[in-house]
């Protein structure tokens, strides 16, 4: 992806289609259109997958609470969406096995009825989801469970096991975002709608403005689709002032702890909370997260951060299902998200569906995609595009349930031994590489032969230089925070160690640039500044503060 290439295109072309918005649901809703054979183009504010698409809980699934949900209260709207997210559970694995894999989660419980009452619940579960590749669920006993999470409390009867899926959230998005770019689609980060042009009251032309420069772009397009999660009522009010808000915000966080804290590959569900919520503790790389909480949000033009009040209800949360409580003084990082519930007549967030809904503005002409999850993005595109060719008048099918997205195809984890004897680089480097980037790792790993690019950033990480030249040349990486944050993930699970890396990371990207010194040191004291105002409003330890100063 080359971003001063599509920014001229974004310029001179004029398209079939513009989307708003470069996280889950416009990526993929891009690469959707651009399969079809339509001319898009996709732009973000910020950076792809900025905002709610790259802090979820990394989860691939149904959701366990809405199936108990259903049942309890025969919602055949909920049933409905667990069996949705289950079929798309599948293909969000096949499409890119790079980045999303099954993953085994314990749930610990404290009776025979309570074990009963969740085993009963699972095996429906793994029934819903049909014939696909993933374990079957199993009632463990307790000494069974210790055997595969030795971490967990010694006062459990015994444990459910069941699968769902786990994935590398920023990456998805981005490997959609490219692949949609590699399909033909213009694709351009950091640049921001900031009014719409319109002829006899509908939209012709979106004013974008490129963050960086300042500059503003006229983008000419017959249908303009809006994919901006929780921020897509702004979007919907700017091409019509006169209609109803329709986003309910929720701000979901996470902690972030060391892997020790669990010591296993299995993940935890916590399946009740004080206040009638599930929890998760999820192994993710050398981390364990755990979330996440569920209460409304307002203030949308401050991203959520992570707050003392949530810590404690975290870890408090944790603790009955943990033999050794982790205390605060362990929590490395933390991130939150926002959820774009639709609004609906249920009384709190917990409670709104996450479905979603294809909303057509008829004075405006404006498309939204409202709602929604991650496990479903897929869909979503395709009953959005599947709208966007009817308002064109030019309908083709979808090709995105069997389409590998870039590095999925022919993927082979064990190819990281061909990479270590071919280039000489260390087997936990290789891993890394075909777990982030899948069959484009040779491309990375031939930037070593540039001798300097072969060395690790840190001892503690498997990242190498030549990745900072890669995702700036091929993954539109602009800032520091777009490859510590989201195409690697650091920030997410160490936020000391991101800043102590930053100057490092924005040394390369300056080269590669062509920043001046004032511009690259500004980039760094930017983002360590973010990163100990995210420290500091956690209310973590003094000790850890004074280390990003």
């Amino acid at each position: 992806m080359n971003r001063q290439k599509n920014r001229e295109r974004l310029r001179q072309e004029t398209f079939d289609l513009c989307i708003i918005g470069a996280g889950a649901s416009g990526a993929g809703a891009a690469l959707d259109a651009a399969l079809r054979g339509y001319r898009v183009a996709l732009i973000d504010r910020g950076d792809f997958a900025g905002e709610t698409s790259s802090r979820s809980t990394k989860l691939i699934h149904g959701g366990v609470r809405y199936l108990e949900q259903a049942i309890k209260k025969l919602d055949l709207a909920q049933l409905r969406q667990v069996r949705h997210g289950l079929a798309e559970r599948r293909t969000v694995i096949r499409n890119a096995p790079h980045l999303a894999h099954p993953l085994a989660i314990l749930t610990p419980v404290f009776s025979w009825f309570e074990g009963m009452y969740m085993t009963i619940g699972l095996t429906l579960y793994d029934l819903i989801s049909g014939q696909d590749s993933l374990p079957k669920g199993s009632w463990l006993s307790k000494a069974q469970a210790l055997d595969k999470s030795p971490m967990l409390t010694r006062q459990m009867h015994s444990a459910v096991l069941y699968y769902d899926g786990q994935f590398n959230d920023a990456r998805y998005a981005l490997a959609l975002a490219h692949s949609a770019d590699e399909a033909g689609a213009v694709v351009v980060n950091y640049a921001a709608v900031t009014d719409f042009r319109k002829e006899s009251g509908r939209i012709n032309a979106a004013i974008v403005q490129d963050q960086f420069t300042g500059e503003t772009i006229d983008v000419r397009a017959t249908v303009f689709l809006n994919c901006t999660g929780p921020y897509a009522d702004s979007v919907r009010l700017l091409a019509n002032p006169d209609l109803d808000q329709r986003i309910r915000p929720s701000k979901g966080v996470h902690i972030v702890l060391p892997r020790e804290t669990l010591n296993s590959d299995y993940a935890i569900l916590i399946p009740k909370t004080t206040d009638g919520r599930v929890v998760f503790a999820i192994p993710f790389g050398d981390k364990v997260f755990v979330g996440t909480t569920d209460n409304d949000y307002s203030d949308l033009n401050q991203e959520p951060v992570l707050e003392p009040s949530e810590v404690d209800y975290l870890l408090e949360t944790v603790r009955p299902y943990l033999d050794k409580t982790p205390e605060r003084s362990e929590v490395q990082s933390g991130f939150g998200g926002i959820r774009p519930l639709i609004v609906s007549s249920r009384a709190d967030t917990k409670t709104l569906l996450r479905d979603h809904e294809v909303e057509h503005d008829t004075t405006s002409g404006l498309l939204s995609l409202l709602g929604g999850k991650w496990t479903t993005y897929r869909v979503m595109a395709q009953d959005a595009i599947d709208w966007v060719g009817e308002l064109l008048n030019k309908s083709a099918k979808s090709s995105t349930e069997t389409h590998y997205l870039v590095g999925g195809e022919n993927y082979k984890y064990a190819d990281w031994q061909r990479l270590q004897n071919q280039y000489n680089l260390p087997a936990e480097v290789c891993q890394h590489l075909m777990r982030t980037y899948g069959n484009r790792a040779d491309q990375v790993a031939q930037l070593t032969q540039q001798p300097a690019l072969a060395n690790k950033l840190t001892d503690s990480q498997p990242f190498i230089n030549a990745e900072v030249v890669y995702q700036v040349r091929e993954e539109m990486a602009v800032t520091p925070r777009d490859v510590l944050a989201r195409r690697w993930r650091l920030e997410l699970s160490d936020w000391q160690l991101t800043a102590q890396l930053a100057p490092q990371v924005a040394d390369l990207m300056a080269t590669e640039l062509d920043w001046s010194d004032a511009y690259r040191v500004e980039q760094i004291r930017a983002y360590q500044h973010q990163l100990n105002t995210f420290m500091t409003r956690a209310g973590l330890t003094h000790e850890r503060t004074e280390a990003l100063t």
